[in-house]
């Protein structure tokens, strides 16, 4: 017996008894269990308060990019509408890290999402973004007196660290000074050239830069300081139900994903954005400018438009793998649980020198493929299921780095595709 369980017992009897004259025992205990109701929910609401006070710091985010705007020392195509236009409003918080302030929001008309950074230093972490080994003060380089010529040699170099050699990698310098000229005036003022320098460093937002003609990447609207603007993605989750973190807690695992798999999308409609996730794998897959790593599989960094086509909505963890490679050979492990970026990038542990190696254990697909399977497999048309169900097992077979496996790896990418093309093709929803 629990002494403190039986000690609350003998108060409820004492208050039983000394309240018969007045009250029936029935109502001193349902008098108990309201006070405790209230006990809990007063704690809940108060976590949540808290929670949302440290996540969403909007006021924060604007003072401080406006101050440095308004000082001359950022610009960018957002910043008269940010701070002197106010056209540009900060929405609905989605935030999930207080460092990472994540809002939806409108740019006159046009609903967008907003994202800005609260940190004055940034720092190389394996648990963050990749971003610069040394500590640098925000917007301090480019220097005074810094050539454009200069400028485009330190964007070379720095993207030459992140993705390695590229064949090709100045045309993506011009591409990053195109965008970095935010008045489109043919002209980088120094102003632009820090706000450029310091959006480089978060690895989102070259991504963006990266991929801005793909179908399946959030359009990059405008930029101010390291805060940047995206369009909005209408369905933000790959399912359909958002439950609060608090009540997380108390929901069994089973029935989550039973309650996962009651908001989705009819059949048709998951296939459509099961073949955009698909397509996006082959577009981070010896892409132009070379192979990126999908290191969070998480259905919340996945949504979709009002046509059901897919849209990433996080890529905070899509890494260069030249980036990841560099980075996890210098972590010091003891097992193989030390060796893992984000969720889902995973390594070994090279157990006589005590360091992670740099190889994959799994390709991008397998990871998807793994996030797909139920997703899918629920209420999948009988004609379709066993195929369905045999190639995804497949996929999720695969091991070892895409580069050593090519051509299974594109293969079986390739029959996912046609099998749900296949199905959906004739529907209105394909």
């Amino acid at each position: 017996f629990n002494l403190e369980n039986v000690t609350w017992a003998a108060l409820i009897l004492k208050l039983c008894f000394y309240s018969q004259a007045r009250l029936p025992c029935v109502r001193v205990k349902y008098l108990f269990f309201s006070w405790l109701a209230v006990f809990v929910g007063s704690w809940v609401l108060y976590v949540q308060y808290s929670t949302h006070t440290e996540l969403c710091r909007a006021r924060d985010c604007k003072k401080l990019i406006c101050d440095k705007y308004k000082k001359g020392i950022i610009d960018g195509s957002a910043c008269r509408s940010l701070c002197i236009k106010d056209t540009l409003y900060f929405g609905k918080c989605l935030s999930s890290k207080p460092n990472n302030q994540v809002y939806r929001g409108l740019w006159g008309e046009s609903q967008v999402v907003l994202k800005c950074r609260l940190e004055e230093t940034y720092r190389f972490d394996l648990d963050s973004d990749i971003e610069p080994r040394k500590e640098m003060v925000l917007f301090d380089k480019p220097t005074k007196g810094t050539s454009m010529e200069g400028f485009r040699e330190m964007v070379y170099n720095l993207l030459k660290a992140k993705l390695g050699e590229q064949a090709n990698l100045q045309e993506l310098v011009k591409l990053v000074i195109s965008v970095a000229d935010g008045n489109k005036d043919g002209h980088v003022s120094l102003a632009e050239a820090k706000s450029t320098w310091a959006l480089l460093q978060l690895n989102e937002f070259l991504i963006m830069v990266i991929l801005q003609d793909k179908e399946h990447t959030p359009k990059l609207l405008g930029f101010c300081g390291d805060l940047y603007v995206t369009e909005k993605v209408h369905y933000n989750s790959l399912y359909g139900l958002t439950v609060p973190w608090v009540l997380e807690f108390f929901i069994p695992s089973g029935l989550r994903r039973s309650m996962d798999q009651w908001f989705t999308p009819s059949w048709p409609r998951k296939a459509k954005i099961s073949i955009g996730l698909l397509e996006f794998v082959e577009d981070v897959f010896h892409g132009t400018f070379g192979n990126f790593l999908m290191c969070d599989m998480s259905a919340n960094n996945i949504g979709y438009n009002d046509k059901y086509d897919l849209k990433m909505v996080d890529m905070r963890k899509v890494v260069p793998e030249v980036s990841f490679k560099e980075l996890i050979r210098d972590r010091h492990c003891e097992t193989d649980i030390d060796c893992v970026y984000g969720t889902d990038c995973r390594t070994t542990c090279h157990q006589s020198k005590k360091q992670c190696t740099t190889e994959l254990v799994q390709p991008n697909l397998t990871k998807v493929c793994a996030l797909l399977k139920d997703y899918l497999l629920n209420s999948a048309p009988s004609d379709v299921r066993d195929e369905l169900e045999k190639q995804l097992y497949s996929c999720i077979a695969l091991r070892g780095a895409a580069s050593q496996m090519e051509m299974e790896h594109s293969l079986i990418l390739n029959n996912l595709k046609t099998l749900l093309w296949k199905k959906i093709s004739h529907t209105k929803d394909s």
